[in-house]
């Protein structure tokens, strides 16, 4: 495999629920090992630089027995598949027993076969890590009990959703700061030396397995943030912070491994700092579903910022944008998170038009229809991404003007990319009225020439002036969410 393009697309799947409705699809169960290669051939299409095999690790017996107890997560089962069974549960892919491939996925030697196929196409792999907590029936639990954050039967007393008894300790649940625990999760101490180590020890054997790991909840793991959460529980803190210290390590024996965080809380560039190649930006994700144009604009603006950073309109963790945005504007809210600097995350699904957010616990989907045209939009977006916006292109934002009687332009969002596979400009009207605007394209060889522009969306042709293009700009009229995917 050639080095990691500089703006990478990867698409996830949820892989039991995936492995699930291949083998309705075929009448024959369908496993890792397995997977008819039409099926590789679709998830790999053109554009898409990764896969990320979401929840490929072995569950927990004990994480979902607690889960059919819970009759908050039963109603949430039962919104999203009205016929749920308990035999739908498989448990939550965040909730891990072992980092070993769950044998009935097709284990390790399934995972491998996949990993083939990919390659064979010229796709990478990513899969989890989860660094916060573990099992409660992890082998830890009983092997390594100091590597966790411990109690007393007072906190056990005071606080019985907070602390569970295994074997002789009590032991803290997982949590983040802000929420109550999480009831089917063992919180590890990031301060432990010994669980530092076995960290790196897990993630080494990840990354022979795969391309790439997706780190969740990363910042719960640096020093200030575990300090605040756990205080004197966790002892003092490293003069290292945890990522630091593991992703340099990971990376003696495997230098190309890539490191991607979902990160909140403004903590991007600390863990970018801290080794991670790319931050998720759920920052631009409420911007985009707040509709706040401006403020996307100025997010926007900063093209070396954004190269780090991991854009998305959806995924396991938020609604489904069709839901969210409708159609009309998760189109245009695609646009923007497709073609802007940075890795681009796409979500099993969000080519259809799926509504349904599925639980992570759950290994069937409901079946939903397809919206028609959607997907060979995704198609069309993505295919000009991978050629002309996702691999050396330069990407430069393009000033939006309006005139005295008309102040739609402020809707307008524009930017161009320039490589040696060619030149392209989008423009969105990120807005359910109207807009039109004058679109400064910033290059300076435009003059003196007429241009063909041609939108791989619409597939419309024009031709225009390339010293108008320059200034005053060239004219867009755009319908509510409407947009230019331009080739020049």
């Amino acid at each position: 495999m050639v080095a990691w393009p500089h703006h990478p697309v990867v698409y996830e799947i949820n892989t039991w629920a995936w492995l699930n409705a291949l083998s309705a699809a075929y009448n024959r169960p369908v496993t890792l090992a397995d997977v008819p290669p039409a099926a590789w051939d679709e998830v790999a299409a053109p554009g898409v630089d990764a896969i990320w095999l979401m929840g490929v690790w072995e569950r927990s017996p004990a994480g979902i027995a607690v889960a059919l107890s819970n009759q908050g997560l039963l109603d949430e089962f039962r919104r999203a598949l009205p016929d749920f069974s308990a035999a739908d549960v498989a448990g939550s892919p965040f909730c891990v027993r072992r980092y070993v491939v769950d044998g009935r996925l097709g284990g390790p030697e399934g995972l491998a076969v996949a990993r083939a196929e990919l390659r064979r196409r010229g796709v990478r792999l990513v899969l989890d890590f989860v660094p916060n907590h573990v099992a409660p029936d992890h082998p830890w639990i009983t092997e390594r009990p100091e590597f966790f954050i411990c109690g007393d039967a007072g906190d056990l007393a005071r606080d019985p959703e907070a602390f569970f008894i295994a074997g002789t300790r009590i032991i803290a649940r997982g949590r983040d700061p802000y929420f109550a625990p999480w009831p089917d999760v063992a919180q590890l101490n990031a301060f432990h030396p010994g669980m530092r180590d076995a960290v790196i020890d897990t993630l080494r054997a990840i990354a022979a397995q795969c391309d790439g790991v997706r780190c969740d909840m990363a910042m719960l793991l640096m020093n200030d943030i575990f300090l605040r959460t756990w205080g004197s529980r966790a002892g003092p803190p490293p003069p290292q912070e945890f990522w630091s210290h593991v992703i340099a390590s990971v990376r003696e024996t495997s230098p190309d491994m890539l490191f991607i965080a979902e990160a909140y809380w403004d903590m991007e560039w600390d863990l970018l700092q801290q080794g991670f190649d790319y931050c998720y930006d759920k920052r631009l994700y409420d911007r985009l579903a707040s509709v706040e144009v401006e403020a996307v604009a100025l997010h926007l603006d900063e093209p070396a910022w954004q190269a780090r950073l991991v854009h998305f309109i959806e995924n396991h963790d938020e609604p489904r944008a069709a839901a969210v945005f409708g159609i009309a504007r998760s189109r245009a809210a695609a646009v923007i998170a497709l073609t802007v600097p940075g890795m681009r995350l796409v979500h099993e699904g969000q080519f259809d038009g799926w509504r349904i957010r599925l639980p992570v616990f759950l290994a069937r989907r409901p079946v939903e229809p397809s919206v028609a045209g959607l997907r060979d939009f995704y198609c069309r977006v993505l295919a000009l991404a991978a050629h002309v916006a996702g691999r050396d292109g330069q990407w430069r934002l393009c000033e939006c003007r309006g005139w005295p009687d008309n102040a739609s332009y402020r809707y307008v969002l524009a930017w161009c990319w320039r490589g040696p596979a060619g030149r392209c400009l989008i423009v969105v009207n990120y807005s359910a009225v109207p807009a039109q605007a004058r679109v400064r394209v910033p290059w300076d060889d435009l003059g003196g020439h007429v241009w063909r522009l041609e939108d791989v969306v619409s597939g419309a042709i024009y031709e225009r002036d390339g010293a108008e293009m320059q200034d005053p700009g060239l004219f867009v009229d755009l319908a509510p969410w409407g947009m230019h995917v331009l080739t020049l």
